[in-house]
């Protein structure tokens, strides 16, 4: 059980006296802000804690799709995978980015009404997806041992390879202009007359006039210490990678109970789906009249656990001063331990389904933890009581897919630029009653 192997960056940035713009934080999101912003001339440092996609930004399944996604971020997804066709010619590097296609298996009737009802509120968007059955299936994902009575088809959808994308993204933004520094953690920051004035790390203050919070599952966390309420919980999700598999579907494809997608080297990325963990914690009590409705709702989708992690953040500080050690500091990189039964339970219907996958040789297992919010949509957006804040954050599993198109929008907000899409759904208000 180790983290996936993540190409490192391909030179080291000092950390610069004073920017325009701070990004905090060094996944997909946060890399992609700052590349949008370097290219436009924006003087921009990324502060990273620990690795550049060291935590979810390399865990994820690698999908980026259209199909499925909740309506309100479809023009996002579009935009995205628009920016994922062309990001290798970009960036002149390899994101693992292949437009091999989605397929979503459904089981019976109830999951095709459900792809129904998706199309239909789908309409009027630039979405290729479309329900196709029998001999099409089986055209798409030869060698199932089932029949299966339709599937949601999305051939312009595609997958990348976490662990090469982000760092390629992030040594491009190098490239334009932009300090990327590891193993530096942001502290918090300064104001001046009620608005952004600095950043303060671990090793100086960065003075800048904007920041951006891309901080993914420790968001919330820093914002407490801002006294800024953000809703965010944590979810864990499980993955494993197999040995190079001949003779198993191209397309990327999900069932109810399984997720798999051919990577560049032959194996594949395998995982359970509808089997994340949300592990109670301290934040679960706080948050819970935020996220009540929403579980209601998925409590089919979500295994609910007690384990050591409400002690750990129990006991981790939740408000610390500039110019002491924080939590970000002490750890530098989230490694959860991946559940084995939900793998083992993901392999085994996976393999009732494909034969192909039976002589599968698992060669790594991981987790990660998902930054949630209630409504599983994320925030991309200005704060307006402190000026010149930023949150990019709460990507609910779906950061790395839309990723290039969030950093792009986030780029137009911090500079007053036409919006790549309508910014309103991801207002930061509309979490806390506005």
């Amino acid at each position: 059980m180790v983290a996936p192997r993540i190409d490192p960056l391909l030179q080291v940035s000092d950390l610069p006296a004073k920017v325009e713009v701070v990004v905090i934080g060094g996944g997909i999101i946060g890399a992609s802000t700052a590349l949008s912003l370097a290219e436009r001339g924006i003087s921009v440092a990324l502060c990273e804690k620990g690795q550049i996609a060291g935590e979810q930004s390399s865990r994820n399944w690698g999908w980026c799709r259209k199909m499925g996604r909740d309506p309100a971020e479809i023009p996002l997804a579009v935009e995205s995978l628009r920016l994922w066709e062309r990001m290798n010619a970009r960036i002149n590097a390899d994101t693992g980015f292949r437009k091999r296609g989605i397929v979503y298996l459904c089981e019976n009737a109830k999951d095709t009404a459900h792809y129904e009802e998706w199309l239909k509120r789908a309409q009027g968007f630039e979405i290729d997806s479309r329900l196709v059955a029998g001999g099409e299936i089986e055209r798409l994902l030869p060698g199932s041992s089932r029949a299966w009575t339709a599937a949601l088809y999305t051939p312009s959808d595609g997958c990348a390879e976490p662990e090469m994308a982000t760092p390629a993204i992030a040594n491009a933004a190098q490239r334009a202009g932009a300090a990327v520094v590891e193993q530096c953690a942001a502290r918090g920051i300064e104001t001046s007359a009620g608005a952004v004035s600095g950043v303060v790390t671990e090793r100086s203050v960065i003075r800048c006039g904007q920041v951006v919070l891309a901080g993914g599952a420790w968001s919330s966390l820093f914002c407490n210490n801002l006294g800024i309420r953000f809703p965010q919980l944590k979810i864990l999700g499980s993955v494993m990678r197999t040995a190079p598999i001949a003779g198993a579907p191209e397309p990327a494809a999900g069932a109810t109970n399984f997720a798999f997608r051919k990577r560049l080297d032959g194996g594949y990325t395998i995982a359970q789906r509808n089997a994340n963990i949300a592990e109670i914690v301290p934040d679960s009590f706080r948050f819970l009249g935020d996220f009540l409705p929403s579980l209601m709702q998925q409590w089919h989708e979500i295994r609910i656990r007690v384990g050591r992690r409400f002690l750990e953040e129990w006991n981790m500080p939740k408000h610390w001063a500039l110019d002491a050690v924080t939590p970000f500091e002490k750890t530098r990189i989230l490694d959860p331990e991946p559940s084995l039964s939900a793998l083992e339970e993901g392999g085994r219907y996976l393999r009732e389904a494909f034969p192909a996958f039976r002589g599968m040789r698992v060669v790594e297992r991981w987790a990660g933890l998902i930054d949630v919010t209630p409504d599983a949509v994320p925030v991309i957006s200005s704060v307006p009581s402190l000026p010149g804040f930023f949150i990019a954050s709460g990507f609910s599993g779906h950061g790395f897919g839309i990723g290039p198109a969030a950093g792009h929008l986030m780029a137009d907000l911090v500079t007053g630029a036409t919006p790549i899409v309508d910014p309103k759904p991801y207002r930061y208000q509309r979490l806390i009653g506005g």
